[in-house]
């Protein structure tokens, strides 16, 4: 019967109180139980202070970032050059090439190292268009940033030979050592070119949304990586990332990560299909260069600057009108200054094939002095 007896331990009120439910639920929670308990006025008062209160951060945190990134008042400008797409613009790739580097006096370059067009045939390998953009850099004192590995820039993203595409759903294993042979040849090629800077891997390589590929595993991510680092330890490994898979945590950790910046897109990846304008402010690119910094220890730049169309349809297919709704000279001038307001460099552009396609088979001369123009105000 004794056990059955009441305590007459007093009751520690504090005890009572810090065991209550929503004392158990946390700090968030309980604002939130009391947010719901209030009046109407009183919930749209208290969301239009919250809402205050935000931007003021926002202002105050941009105004840090602007502080601790100013941006940069001698840009060094790089183009991006792909002989795939020239051949689809309907150029001479090799003409194209060389005005870019006798007429715009570009001096950084990424060339691509197609795996479909270096191996187009298992074991059978032809390096011959690679060879003479390398050549052409080297004669003109240039440098560049190799790009490698499976998925390059342009589309499809992901350039592997058909051979190879039938492998890897057939035998995966042995398609990951055929694609591990093929960087291994090509750091061998090019390690010791006087005109190779950096080598570019696997563009984007966690972007899922964009691009024809099936594989973004990043264990092999790394293995690719270390294989890099260690066939070629004298140069740096550049990775870079999308405007929406942009803040890196796992590994690899590059040498420096490269940023995409567009601008006006067309975006057909939801029920309706319209222009977009990236909502991606100047602050969250600074912003994000700053975490950079900070916790992984590496610097920053823009490995691909929109300065081309990217409209409904492959561009050779679009008028001059709807060329322009989405890269228009005026809008080509916009993003080159909100490159430089970044305070990133070098700022790689996008669409080199573009503006010579514009300057011959248009006729229209436009794009290609704007470039012109940007180049001379910032000669390095």
């Amino acid at each position: 019967m004794d056990n059955l007896k009441r305590s007459n331990k007093p009751i520690d009120r504090h005890q009572k109180i810090k065991n209550h439910p929503i004392k158990r639920q946390g700090r968030v929670s309980r604002l939130w139980h009391r947010y719901k308990r209030l009046r109407l006025w009183h919930k749209i008062v208290v969301t239009l202070a919250a809402l205050v209160i935000f931007v003021i951060l926002l202002f105050y945190a941009s105004t840090l970032v602007d502080t601790l990134m100013p941006a940069t008042n001698n840009p060094e400008f790089g183009v991006s050059f792909s002989t795939e797409y020239a051949q689809e613009l309907g150029l001479n790739w090799k003409n194209c090439l060389l005005a870019i580097m006798n007429d715009l006096h570009i001096k950084r370059y990424r060339f691509m190292t197609y795996w479909e067009q270096v191996e187009p045939q298992p074991g059978v390998y032809n390096y011959s268009d690679v060879d003479w953009q390398m050549n052409q850099a080297v004669a003109h004192n240039y440098k560049v940033s190799l790009a490698i590995g499976l998925r390059q820039p342009r589309w499809p993203e992901c350039h592997q030979p058909q051979w190879a595409a039938a492998l890897q759903t057939s035998n995966p294993n042995l398609w990951q050592q055929d694609l591990l042979t093929y960087i291994t040849n090509t750091v061998d090629r090019y390690k010791n070119n006087p005109a190779l800077q950096s080598w570019q891997l696997e563009n984007e390589s966690q972007n899922t949304w964009f691009g024809d590929c099936i594989d973004h595993d990043r264990s092999r991510i790394i293995e690719e990586f270390n294989l890099i680092k260690k066939l070629d330890p004298n140069h740096p490994v550049y990775m870079s990332l999308s405007d929406e898979t942009g803040i890196p945590i796992g590994q690899p950790t590059p040498d420096a990560y490269g940023f995409s910046i567009y601008r006006i897109v067309w975006n057909d990846k939801s029920p309706f299909h319209f222009y977009i304008t990236y909502p991606t402010p100047l602050w969250f690119t600074r912003l994000r260069a700053l975490y950079i910094r900070v916790f992984k220890h590496r610097p920053s730049f823009i490995h691909e600057l929109q300065m081309e169309p990217w409209g409904p349809k492959s561009t050779e297919d679009l008028t001059t009108q709807q060329q322009y709704q989405s890269m228009s000279p005026a809008q080509m001038k916009t993003n080159l200054l909100f490159a430089r307001k970044t305070g990133l460099t070098p700022i790689y552009m996008w669409g080199g094939e573009w503006w010579y396609y514009r300057l011959t088979i248009k006729h229209d001369p436009q794009p290609w002095n704007i470039i012109k123009q940007e180049l001379i105000k910032f000669p390095n």
